[in-house]
């Protein structure tokens, strides 16, 4: 059976955690397959707010095996903390939990160098989320960094020592000087915490589950605008966050890719820095960023928000290969009664083009189309055919220009706020 996979297809906070919740009761297994504790998916249901970093979100279903891939990188710290969280909830994470031995670590003073690179950029800074992702990928470039299988190795504790060294001569070459004295034995402590865990050769796993004809689902996180080879270079995250890096982060096969879910907000947010060309500054943006509730569930950090941007969205569809699309948050865009949606930018030397430019920093302003809009609340709506005219008319706009079937309206985070086409 195919791997279906599903990703974000604009700068993250896309609505993911949701969606896979959702689907996640048709599947066999649940697959992590890039970046670490930087990525926040945000889960609701009877009334409790859930926020998983590394940890798969098809944890809440008991029935499901869950997998941490080997494209991930994992903060032990950080994953003791979440899943002693769902152990509140009487889930034994421990049960249904596997994680990759080619995972790489994220120790203490990867968090140190992020954040005496973010310093040392000054006004020019990333937007970094300081977990230490950038430096973990970089020591897995390296061919300098620790995986989860060397924690069960007899000189773990020495392998960590020749690593923490390196970096110890990095942060003297920015000068940089931290105590990191608790932050060591947090690590160590949660280290053997890991231990609990099924530590496996996950690529082996997935394919014994593809080969038995198990339904798979691959859940990306941030989002494709932010990959490190096609997003919004410098301005992006450390891994590939497109489909491909499904296929390199959990050791599947391009042929075994099924179904790909794109997740679309129905308006456009971004945190940290980066070009961000239909970023508003006015009183939509604003009134957007209110009833979205948009703060980063990583960092707390203010999104930026803005309208929804067509020509990146084709960008990254195509890149993708996107079967179908699912739009998130439609219910954020009640109050307006014009929606607009950029199709098409104009550049620096004065032309105009749909398509994504070389450098997204040459974009000067944002060409758009008025939509009308809805005007109404939607909390009432429990199925397509109950939509407004004027619903059914944005999402058959977005199907005429991305010419992809949008088959999920997201109106409100908790489940049942899902309708299905």
């Amino acid at each position: 059976m195919a791997v279906d996979v599903l990703l974000g297809l604009q700068w993250g906070d896309e609505g993911k955690g949701k969606i896979v919740d959702y689907l996640a009761g048709k599947y066999d297994v649940v697959a992590r397959f890039q970046g670490g504790p930087n990525a926040g998916h945000t889960l609701e249901f009877d009334g409790i707010k859930h926020v998983l970093h590394q940890i798969p979100s098809g944890i809440f279903h008991p029935h499901i095996v869950n997998i941490i891939g080997n494209g991930v990188v994992l903060d032990p710290v950080i994953f003791q903390e979440e899943a002693q969280k769902m152990m509140k909830f009487d889930i034994d994470v421990t049960k249904n939990l596997y994680i990759s031995k080619k995972t790489q670590i994220i120790v203490p003073t990867h968090r140190l160098l992020d954040k005496a690179s973010e310093q040392a950029k000054g006004n020019d800074k990333i937007g970094s989320t300081l977990k230490g992702i950038g430096p973990t990928y970089q020591d897995k470039i390296g061919r300098s960094g620790l995986r989860v299988g060397d924690i069960i190795a007899d000189n773990f504790e020495e392998r960590y020592e020749a690593l923490k060294q390196k970096h110890l001569g990095q942060l003297a070459f920015y000068g940089f000087e931290e105590d990191f004295s608790e932050m060591e034995k947090a690590f160590f402590a949660s280290v053997e915490f890991l231990k609990k865990f099924k530590l496996v050769d996950s690529e082996v796993l997935i394919n014994k589950y593809i080969a038995e004809g198990k339904s798979i689902l691959a859940e990306g996180a941030q989002g494709s605008l932010l990959d490190i080879d096609y997003g919004t270079y410098p301005f992006v995250t450390s891994s590939n966050t497109t489909v491909a890096g499904a296929c390199t982060g959990l050791g599947v096969a391009p042929k075994n890719i099924g179904r790909v879910i794109g997740i679309v907000k129905a308006y456009c947010t971004r945190v940290g820095s980066g070009p961000f060309p239909t970023e508003l500054f006015d009183e939509d943006g604003e009134t957007l960023g209110k009833v979205g509730n948009e703060f980063g569930a990583t960092t707390g950090r203010k999104r930026r928000c803005g309208w929804i941007d067509l020509p990146a969205l084709k960008y990254v569809i195509a890149l993708n290969g996107v079967t179908e699309l699912h739009m998130m948050k439609a219910d954020v865009l009640n109050g307006f009664e014009t929606i607009k949606a950029c199709t098409a930018y104009k550049l620096k030397d004065g032309s105009v083009t749909e398509d994504m430019p070389y450098e997204l920093q040459d974009v000067t302003d944002a060409v758009y189309e008025d939509i009308k809009g809805w005007n109404k609340d939607l909390s009432d709506v429990k199925d397509f055919d109950a939509f407004p005219a004027e619903v059914k008319d944005y999402v058959a706009y977005l199907e005429e220009k991305l010419a992809v079937p949008v088959k999920v309206i997201s109106i409100g985070p908790d489940r049942t706020e899902t309708i299905m086409r």
